[in-house]
């Protein structure tokens, strides 16, 4: 029952945001009755929370997510890929949900989570990699990077195919050749 409440909760969340979906509407979507929601749940909010603990709501990514081996091209296709498998269109709909002001202190850092990891997976691989590498400013460059695979999901979370037809695994493998003209070392020599 629990689950049923909360799945019906986040998919409202999803279409109309946190403020709009009412506890009536939840039970609607549920097939409950409203009263039962309140049997299992303080409230929509602790609904939320509840769920933000659920991998179907909040993917949990670590650092052991990603795995490596040496080269730029293969392992940073390798990193969008694992990313792209948690960051959903449906994820960014969730997380957008999940940003009004009276919810967002208390899921800011669960949202937070899975950029934070890629940020410092991200770093810690470009400072290994360096000496491929043009320049140092690793923090630059995986917030580049990851805003570059963001930016794709996010667009296709509100835009569907209307702005693009290019599929996903086509704009990961241009947007990493791109990336890597930007900051890998040319071959026979330092970049001036």
């Amino acid at each position: 029952m629990q689950n049923r409440i909360i799945d019906a909760a986040m998919e409202l969340i999803m279409e109309k945001g946190y403020s709009a979906a009412t506890t009536r509407d939840i039970a609607k979507k549920a097939g409950i009755n409203e009263c039962t929601i309140f049997r299992k749940f303080k409230g929509k909010k602790e609904i939320v929370l509840s769920a933000m603990e659920l991998p179907k709501w909040n993917p949990k990514l670590s650092e052991e997510d990603f795995s490596f081996v040496g080269d730029l091209e293969r392992d940073l296709i390798s990193f969008s890929e694992v990313y792209r498998s948690r960051v959903t269109p449906r994820m960014v709909k969730i997380s957008i949900g999940l940003r009004t002001p009276e919810l967002y202190p208390h899921t800011a850092d669960g949202i937070l989570e899975i950029p934070r990891t890629c940020k410092t997976v991200l770093i810690r691989y470009f400072q290994e990699m360096k000496e491929q590498l043009s320049g140092t400013d690793y923090e630059s460059m995986a917030m580049m990077f990851l805003s570059m695979n963001f930016g794709f999901v996010f667009l296709n979370a509100s835009f569907g195919k209307k702005l693009t037809v290019l599929e996903e695994e086509d704009y990961i493998r241009s947007f990493v050749q791109l990336f890597l003209n930007g900051i890998r070392k040319p071959e026979g020599g330092d970049r001036i």
